[in-house]
């Protein structure tokens, strides 16, 4: 749960007191929303931005970055391992905290692909980005260092938002059958103790055909509850 802040003083507190990847997405997240006018206030003292232009908006271009990143992470650019003790146990690399803001940056460029209407686009980035994350759960060790027991888990993913957006993505675009396929395995990956809410954000955008072959999963869960 985030904190109210009352004043500019109270939130550079807050600040302080994050750790480096939660900061590594905030930064990410204001230099895409600062007018480029001013991007060079903000970060010129740190980085050369002279010259730095818009990213283009384009579906391809996302794509091309959804991509590239999942390229640049099995061939682990991201990989970055440190000696682990008691004390840092709990810590993240650089590596995985870069990992973790960029993954996170292009999932919410799939999301709001989703809410503009561009549904196969946004189908794509996202399920390009959740087949990084199941590569990542099956305990191979070429993406992400972790100094604990790792997984996706660990990163910290919205799936409230996440599924909203590619169940949407999925009723534009799947079959009947492939709906309930794919909203099955995905929430049995990544959040099957939250199975009988997700299943209510799919049913809730699904077609007629769709809906009908979420019954047997609906079922399931109700026979579960009744338990």
């Amino acid at each position: 749960m985030t904190n109210r802040i009352t004043n500019l003083e109270t939130l550079r507190k807050e600040l302080r007191g994050m750790g480096r990847g939660d900061l590594l997405i905030i930064a990410e997240r204001a230099i895409e929303l600062v007018p480029r006018a001013t991007l060079k206030a903000l970060v010129g003292d740190y980085v050369h931005v002279d010259g730095v232009a818009d990213a283009s908006a384009t579906a391809n271009a996302l794509l091309d970055e959804v991509q590239k990143f999942q390229v640049d992470s099995l061939a682990g650019r991201y990989f970055e391992d440190f000696e682990v003790n008691s004390r840092n146990c709990t810590e993240h690399s650089r590596g995985t905290d870069a990992f973790t803001a960029e993954f996170k940056r292009l999932l919410c460029d799939g999301i709001g692909a989703s809410d503009n209407g561009q549904y196969e686009v946004a189908r794509q980035t996202l399920e390009l980005l959740f087949g990084l994350l199941r590569h990542i759960d099956e305990c191979h060790d070429d993406v992400l260092f972790f100094a604990d027991e790792g997984g996706s888990w660990q990163l910290g993913i919205d799936w409230h938002s996440a599924f909203a957006a590619y169940f949407r993505c999925l009723a534009e675009t799947a079959t009947a059958a492939d709906f309930a396929t794919n909203v099955d395995q995905t929430i049995e990956d990544f959040a099957e103790h939250e199975r009988p809410q997700h299943l209510r954000s799919a049913h809730s955008v699904a077609n007629a055909a769709q809906r009908a072959t979420l019954e047997p999963l609906e079922r399931r869960v109700a026979d579960r509850q009744r338990r």
